[in-house]
């Protein structure tokens, strides 16, 4: 399942000192790309005690980037600004900035112009996209899913709409075990599967395994003996330029 395509690492050493380099990990969006949690590595940020699991990523340490990222108790990131907006969803733990706390289940959508100073003082793991919005984008979203009220599009579904605009749509829903779906993937779409397993008959799909199919693709997939919850995004691959093969 993994698919992964990496061509350069992120830093050369050169001498005494480390230079970076682009790295490019799924950057062609003309291909169907999956990574399996299982099977992928952490590496280590420049920041101690956070580490990251690159799902994919065009550029340098500031790129265009969709990572799994793992807060060590009591590590931070420095102060930065997000020229490109950042969207994450927590996955374990609390995450901490200057708006506040955001445990398990929240979803967070920091539009280019906005800047914090990330931390998780008991420690937290986030699902991240990085430089992926529109650039007049203006739109925060604090969102706790596990206080929201969803609703039920078909027999055996959950769905709750986190953002929508004109470019893409982001959802979280919750699938009865053995629920087949189809989801709209004319314009791209990324899965993510925060608990369960599902198939989509290519692909046996686990917790936090990350699936992306390219535009013009169709998605139909079937929920495991436990269900199935995922958080998916649709839509945006339209607006996106593909980086190197």
């Amino acid at each position: 399942m993994d698919t992964r395509t990496i061509h350069q690492s992120i830093c050369l050493t050169v001498g005494h000192s480390i230079k970076e380099i682009a790295l490019y990990i799924n950057a062609d969006l003309k291909q169907r790309a999956a990574v399996r949690f299982n099977a992928s590595d952490w590496v280590a940020s420049p920041m101690p005690g956070v580490e990251r699991r690159m799902l994919d990523r065009v550029g340098e340490e500031v790129a265009r980037a969709t990572s799994i990222v793992r807060f060590a108790p009591g590590s931070a990131f420095s102060a930065h600004a997000h020229d490109g907006g950042e969207e994450y969803i927590v996955l374990d733990g609390t995450f901490q900035d200057e708006d506040g706390d955001f445990p398990t289940g929240c979803y967070v959508r920091n539009p280019p112009t906005t800047s914090h100073t990330p931390a998780a003082t008991d420690g937290a793991t986030i699902l991240v996209k990085l430089h992926q919005f529109d650039p007049e984008d203006r739109t925060s979203v604090r969102l706790d899913t596990n206080q929201a009220t969803w609703d039920q599009p078909a027999i055996g579904v959950e769905r709750l709409l986190l953002h929508e605009d004109p470019r893409e749509q982001v959802v979280m829903e919750s699938w009865a075990p053995g629920t087949r779906r189809h989801l709209d993937a004319t314009g791209g779409l990324e899965v993510f599967l925060l608990s369960g397993e599902l198939s989509d008959g290519t692909d046996s799909i686990e917790a936090w395994d990350w699936l992306r199919l390219p535009p013009g693709s169709v998605f139909e997939a079937e929920a495991g003996p436990d269900g199935a919850r995922l958080w998916f995004k649709s839509g945006h691959l339209s607006h996106v330029a593909d980086g190197p093969a």
